[in-house]
Formats: C-alpha cells, sequence, structure tokens
C-alpha cells in the first residue's frame, strides 16, 4: 500500500474518531434542545408555557372526590363529572370542581395537547381521580366526512395516553346513521352507551362489552334513529330517547337533522324507552307525539320519576313507574311556547319548582331566541323572555345547547351563537319572573358549565373567532371555518377572570367539563384529540 493511502486512511479514521467523540460528549446535551424545538414548532403560548403535561393540583384530588360523594346522584358513579352533563338534571354544575386562578388578579392558562390522537371527541368523563373517557369518532369533518365509530376509550387523565379503546361501529361497513352519543357512568363503574338503535354495557377497566340489546325505533325507520339520549333515573332505569334525521336525508353526524331539515325533510317522531341498567332489558317503551332532538331530563315530581321532554313544536312531561315498569305521557303538563317562525325548545333545564327551555334549537332567520320557564306544578304559569331583542334583517338565531343554570344562585344561562351573545338571566323562583343580569358579546353552540362553591361560582364559555370575519356565520359554522377558546368567567356578573389561546373547534354542542385538581377538558371535533387546560394565578404560574 503506497504511503499516500495510507495517510489518506489515517486522516479518515481521525474524522470518524472525532465525530464520535463529538457525539458522545455534545449530541445528548443538544438533542433535546433540538427535540424540544421541533416539538413547540406550531404551539400556541398556551401549550409552550406548560411545556408538559399537567396533573393540576394533586393536593386537591381527594377533597374534590370525598365532596363529589356527598352529592346525591342515584344510579350515577360519585365522582365529579360521571354523567354525560353532570348528573340525571343534566344540570351542568359541578360545585366540587376547582378554579385554581384568582377572583380579583390578573390569570394565567396553561394547555396541554392530548399525547394520543381521538378523531372528534364529544364527551369527555371521569370516574376515580387518574382515570378518563370519551367518546369519539361520531363527529364528520370536511377532512373525515363517514368516520369509523363510534369508539370509546380510556385514557391518561394527565397526559391523553390511550389506555384501551373500543370501536362499537363503523357506518361504512354497517350503513348506519351515526350521530353524536353521550357518556355515562353508572354506580357500579360500568359504562352505558347508546347510539343507532343499540345499546352497550362496557367494563370501565378493559373496555371489554359485556351486554348489548337494540332498542325499538318505533315509527321511524331503524336507519334515521340515534339513541344518543341517555339518562338515569333516580331508581337506576335507564330512560333512553332517540333523536330521528328527516326522513331521505343520507348525510352522518347529528348535524345532518339541521341541514336536511333547511332543505324542507321532515324528522320521524321520536321513540321514548326504559331499559334495565344490568341486563339492557327493554322494560317499556312509548312513541312521542313529535320529533324530539334534544336530550331530556330526569327528576323527581310529588314522589313520581318525571321526564321533561324538549320537543320540535311543544314541551311536555313522561313519568316512569318501577313499580308497574311503565311510561306514560303526562297530558295536563304540556306549553307550546314558540312564536311563528321560532323552533325547537332544547333540551330542559331544571331549577326549583320550574322547568326552563331555550328556543331557537333549530335556527330561525325571522324571530329572535328566547328562554322559556314554566312551573312543574302548574305548567299554564309560564313566563318568557329575550334576552337578546329582537333579531335584525340578515340575522340568524341558532341555540343549539340547552339553557345553563345555577339553582342555588336563580340563574339561568342562554347562549345564541347565530348573533354571538350570551345572556345572564335572573329567575325570581317565587313568581318565575325572569330578569337580563348581563349580556355578553360571546360567540357559542355548546353548554355553559358551572364550577366551584356558590358563593365563587365560575362560568365556562367557550368563545368562536371567525378565520374570515365577514364571512356568513352559518358558513362558517358548516365548514369549521373558525377557531375556539375557553374562558371562565365569574358567573354573577359575567366579568372575564381568565382565556385560554384559540384552538381548532370544539365539537359542536359538546362539553368542556371539569378534571381533578383545576383542569378542564377541551374535546376538538377537527383537531388532534382534546386539550387539558388549567388556570393559575399570573404570579404563581411562573
Amino acid at each position: 500500500m503506497h504511503k499516500n493511502n495510507i495517510f489518506q486512511l489515517a486522516v479518515v479514521a481521525s474524522i470518524v474518531l472525532l465525530a464520535v467523540i463529538f457525539y458522545r460528549l455534545f449530541w445528548s446535551a443538544t438533542q433535546p434542545k433540538i427535540e424540544q424545538h421541533i416539538a413547540e414548532f406550531g404551539l400556541t403560548p398556551n401549550e409552550v408555557a406548560a411545556h408538559g403535561p399537567l396533573p393540576g393540583d394533586v393536593s386537591l384530588y381527594a377533597q374534590e372526590l370525598a365532596c363529589a360523594e356527598k352529592l346525591p346522584t342515584p344510579g350515577y358513579y360519585s365522582s365529579l363529572n360521571a354523567a354525560e352533563i353532570a348528573d340525571a338534571h343534566r344540570s351542568g354544575l359541578f360545585p366540587c370542581a376547582t378554579f385554581g386562578g384568582a377572583f380579583d388578579a390578573p390569570n394565567r392558562v396553561l394547555a396541554w395537547r392530548s399525547a394520543d390522537d381521538y378523531q372528534g371527541v364529544s364527551y369527555i368523563n371521569n370516574r376515580k381521580p387518574g382515570e378518563l373517557y370519551l367518546v369519539g369518532g361520531e363527529y364528520p369533518t370536511l377532512a373525515d366526512p363517514n368516520p369509523a365509530g363510534p369508539f370509546v376509550a380510556k385514557t391518561d387523565a394527565t397526559t391523553g395516553k390511550q389506555i384501551w379503546r373500543t370501536y362499537l361501529d363503523n357506518p361504512n361497513a354497517s350503513g348506519r346513521w351515526i350521530g353524536n352519543a353521550n357518556l355515562n357512568i353508572l354506580d357500579n363503574g360500568k359504562i352505558v352507551f347508546a347510539w343507532s338503535n343499540q345499546i352497550v354495557l362496557l367494563d370501565a377497566d378493559s373496555g371489554a362489552i359485556l351486554k348489548h340489546n337494540t332498542l325499538p325505533s318505533g315509527a321511524a325507520p331503524v336507519e334515521d334513529v340515534n339513541f344518543k339520549h341517555l339518562t338515569v333515573a333516580p331508581d337506576r332505569t335507564l330512560i333512553v330517547k332517540d333523536q330521528t334525521r328527516p326522513t331521505g336525508c343520507k348525510l352522518q353526524g347529528t348535524m345532518a337533522i339541521i341541514k336536511c331539515g333547511m332543505q324542507g325533510m321532515k324528522q320521524p317522531n321520536s321513540q321514548l324507552v326504559a331499559v334495565d341498567p344490568d341486563t339492557l332489558e327493554v322494560l317499556d317503551d312509548i312513541p312521542l307525539p313529535e320529533p324530539s332532538s334534544v336530550p331530556h331530563a330526569v327528576t323527581m315530581f310529588e314522589e313520581k320519576i318525571a321526564i321533561y321532554l324538549g320537543m320540535n313544536a311543544s314541551a311536555r312531561r313522561a313519568f316512569w313507574d318501577p313499580e308497574t315498569k311503565k311510561l306514560a305521557l303526562d297530558q295536563n303538563w304540556v306549553i307550546q311556547p314558540m312564536q311563528e317562525g321560532q323552533t325547537t325548545a332544547t333540551a330542559p333545564t331544571l331549577i326549583g319548582e320550574w322547568v326552563g327551555f331555550q328556543l331557537n334549537g333549530m335556527g330561525s332567520e325571522t324571530v329572535a331566541s328566547s328562554v322559556v320557564v314554566a312551573n312543574q306544578k302548574d305548567a299554564k304559569r309560564m313566563q318568557i323572555i329575550s334576552p337578546f331583542g329582537p333579531l335584525k334583517k340578515g340575522e340568524w338565531s341558532f341555540c343549539p345547547p340547552k339553557a345553563g343554570a345555577d339553582p342555588e344562585n336563580g340563574m339561568i344561562y342562554s347562549a345564541d351563537m347565530g348573533i354571538g351573545k350570551v345572556a345572564g338571566i335572573k329567575l325570581d323562583q317565587a313568581t318565575g319572573e325572569l330578569e337580563t343580569v348581563f349580556v355578553l358579546d360571546n360567540m357559542t353552540t355548546t353548554f355553559q358549565p358551572l364550577i366551584g362553591p356558590k358563593d365563587k361560582r365560575v362560568l365556562l364559555l367557550t368563545n368562536m373567532k371567525l378565520n374570515a370575519p365577514r364571512e356568513p356565520i352559518k358558513a362558517a359554522l358548516f365548514t369549521e371555518n373558525y377557531t375556539e377558546q375557553l374562558t371562565w368567567r365569574d358567573a354573577a356578573t359575567g366579568r372575564l377572570l381568565a382565556a385560554s389561546d384559540f384552538f381548532p373547534p370544539l365539537s359542536i354542542n359538546g362539553l368542556t367539563p371539569p378534571g381533578f385538581g383545576g383542569r378542564i377538558y377541551f374535546p376538538t371535533a377537527v383537531g388532534k384529540g382534546f386539550y387539558v387546560l388549567q388556570v393559575l394565578p399570573a404570579n404563581e404560574a411562573q
């Protein structure tokens, strides 16, 4: 071998040796920084500030759970949030959840996006601290108009890392109409879940399907029903009701009701069903006189199990008798509060002796939204308020969520996404009189959860921001051309306490439920999975 070649080989070997030394000395230090910068690319300031998963204040876990276990939630697991919306009343009130920020000083929001992806998350529940359950795969988007689902998943409550996922359907195979489906954890710790005309019991530890049954759809074609509405009665019986897709409509998702309804297609009437919670046996079912596209609420009225129902043209009451195992409509409690041009009464809101309904659940281009309350003892005792005034020319009123309520403080909350406003309304529980306390410029399609104790109640509101401010709101909604944030407000006045960054849109008519340790969960329809949010006083969040 020539000396020149030997010299070249020696040089190459030296360079390789130096590279190895450099790698061992410096790469271990620089690699995390590079990965950090890569990970932070595209993150919002809230996510950058958190810089990792958010366990919340772990010192609050036991305290919050003990508080929740003292609340009367018959039929449901005693937890911070074991029902679709808090309880059988679907109140949206979470008195044991914590607001970690300050009422009289600036606050800061931290955010963490779930480690795993869950298409179209709609509802999120918890059982014990650390356990988080969600439902997804039933929310079509422009990018994924026929998603596989629905599915139920268990995730790590802090990181969002999947523990198990159970797919229950795939409309591309079954041909069923798949709409939003809620999530409830029974008092025995099992998950009950209904969709289409199907119902199952799931093992919450493993995701195994324990029981299955089909539900009667009544006069509606099976392919046009979605038994989304499931609530547990005080005797543990499952009270289930379907929403119906307009006949001839082939669209997927709950919004199919609105989109096809706007084309003049008619919905079949709904069916009310009572189901055994342990065997899933259908105990009784009755037809309803109208379509009922919105969930119902269950409560006790004069020692009877009462079911309040919002419908397309009226609101009604039914009874469930555990002894005879029969459902029956109450012909003496019927209200028809809609003005000509107004649409669907949304899900009922129970507040003392009164039942409230938000009107324009299907939208209106002619008449403003309003809130009506009727007395449980006498439906003729009725009061109506239009907190936003008359609808202006060219405006669209659209109020898909139920009215929120705080029975302890006598407050009702009304959200009209179409005109971009939210109102706080005071209810005189003696007379039923209603008075508007505040009106906010705030656009939201979702519920208005309340957290914290009576004297420091915090109102959670999402707030939408159009990507094209001049685009018609209806077009932006149907094309998901907006972003959305979460705000924390003083529930008595509407005063802003904290606001998150803007994220991909929340699932329409979804919920931002509380988690243990002061956290809030923000499920996205078109983003990746869900966000974990936490508020801290600004001077403590450094």
